[in-house]
């Protein structure tokens, strides 16, 4: 081949690379936008506006975090301690590669992906707080999450040279374990420390519905989500001039990854719908969970196989949730169910599934046993530093907003705006007894009213 001719076939792949990880960084602010609209939709009105700036704030701060320490933690930290490896010194903020540079056309764009996923990881707690949490409490919290905790886990877990790889033939290319399973026990620690929102559970335990104020908004923010998931598994893969392979530098297809996303998101939304009998929250949820659900063996699947996982991840939500009230803890979004015990299942199944499958580089295969540890591993890294945080922070009176504050809501508190400035419609809807009734516009908390089904037709 003529030099020129292999020079322009470099050239064309390092750009084609770029442009690869540049739509992966775009797609994946979907989810963000994602985030927003589902966490306003699930807050009261009260509460609308707080909710947003928390998300915008939390994204900001987690992606300058994530530059100044997370990407030095991900390249120093795959044995399991740091290193100052030629990569991680690579990763140091001061570093030639971690700015503009001619010559490094990959640091800043393999950064900007994995900035993404920390953003994502640390949002997902966002949703389960909604309503009571300090916005400076829940900042310290992200960005611990987002910025530190699950990098760490991707280091072990999530790295072509982690030790869960080396050791274990741990297998998570979906990041099913790393990021949602470390997100879901980090937010399954700080509610416990947060508590429930006032009224949500009687004196006697039984939990109360505090419906979202706008749940197709809601359900919009999760489909925004779905789309979103697409540019967060493009950077689950390693794009070059010879093709794809997942992050444990196996070879991979992007049709792979298709078939197996679709069907989980079929299987989910359709398990989901099947057990909460129709329930529109879980329902939609469903479809996240179910590409959770898949997403430890999603290159492997197939995609018969894959429809009938994600089916079981849909179905055990709803499950999780009712399990997670007994114990009066009040996740808003479904957080810990969807994410923390979706990712379990996900690292569960494919130890069952691919047990015996073999590994690139002479690794251990992959088994039961690898994927159990490593998912006790993921869940001690999300669970253990979020709940001890929060503690503190608890201790220190820093955790929860006052009483007075939680009732009139945080708009009026911490936002100089107003959300709906002329007021929301009136929802009508029908009780538990069969009337239709009139939902307050201003404060879901008081009475309904009741409308006679006369008046209404």
């Amino acid at each position: 081949m003529p030099p020129d001719v292999e020079d322009a076939i470099t050239t064309m792949g390092s750009v084609n690379n770029e442009f690869f990880y540049w739509m992966s960084i775009a797609l994946m602010m979907l989810i963000h936008a994602g985030f927003l609209a589902y966490e306003i939709g699930a807050s009261r009105s009260k509460n609308v506006l707080a909710t947003a700036m928390k998300n915008l704030l939390a994204f900001a701060t987690i992606i300058a975090s994530f530059f100044f320490v997370g990407w030095f933690l991900y390249n120093a930290m795959p044995s399991g301690y740091i290193e100052m490896s030629d990569a991680a010194q690579a990763a140091l903020p001061w570093s030639d590669n971690m700015g503009p540079n001619t010559a490094d056309s990959a640091s800043g764009i393999f950064w900007g992906a994995f900035a993404l996923f920390a953003a994502t990881t640390g949002s997902i707690m966002s949703g389960a707080v909604l309503e009571r949490i300090r916005t400076s409490a829940f900042l310290v919290l992200t960005v611990l999450v987002g910025s530190v905790v699950w990098i760490i886990g991707a280091a072990w877990g999530w790295h072509g040279a982690g030790w869960m790889l080396t050791e274990l033939g741990f297998h998570d290319v979906g990041a099913a374990g790393c990021v949602h399973m470390i997100a879901g026990f980090a937010a399954l620690g700080i509610l416990i420390n947060l508590g429930p929102r006032r009224g949500r559970f009687l004196p006697d335990g039984t939990p109360v519905t505090i419906r979202p104020h706008n749940l197709p908004l809601t359900m919009l923010g999760l489909f925004l989500i779905f789309t979103g998931f697409f540019g967060f598994l493009m950077g689950c893969v390693i794009y070059s001039n010879e093709g794809y392979a997942t992050i444990y530098g196996s070879p991979t297809t992007l049709s792979a990854f298709a078939f197996n996303t679709l069907m989980g998101l079929a299987g989910g939304i359709i398990g989901a719908y099947m057990t909460s009998r129709g329930e529109p929250f879980w329902t939609i949820s469903g479809g996240l969970a179910g590409v959770i659900g898949v997403a430890a063996g999603l290159d492997l699947y197939h995609p018969a196989l894959a429809f009938l996982i994600a089916l079981g991840a849909g179905a055990l939500i709803p499950f999780i949730g009712k399990l997670l009230e007994k114990f009066k803890i009040d996740d808003v979004v479904g957080a810990v169910s969807v994410h923390g015990g979706i990712g379990l299942y996900s690292l569960t199944m494919a130890g069952i599934f691919l047990a015996g499958y073999p590994n690139t580089d002479g690794n251990p295969s992959i088994s039961l046993w690898g994927q159990l540890v490593g998912a006790a591993v993921f869940a001690a890294l999300g669970f253990i530093p979020a709940y001890l945080v929060s503690l503190a922070l608890k201790k220190a009176g820093l955790l929860r907003i006052p009483p007075e504050v939680e009732e009139q809501g945080l708009d009026l508190s911490e936002v100089p705006a107003t959300p709906y400035p002329e007021g929301i419609p009136v929802t009508l809807m029908r009780g538990d007894t069969g009337d239709i009734v009139a939902v307050p516009t201003e404060d879901a908390d008081a009475d309904a009213v009741v409308v006679p089904t006369e008046e209404v037709k």
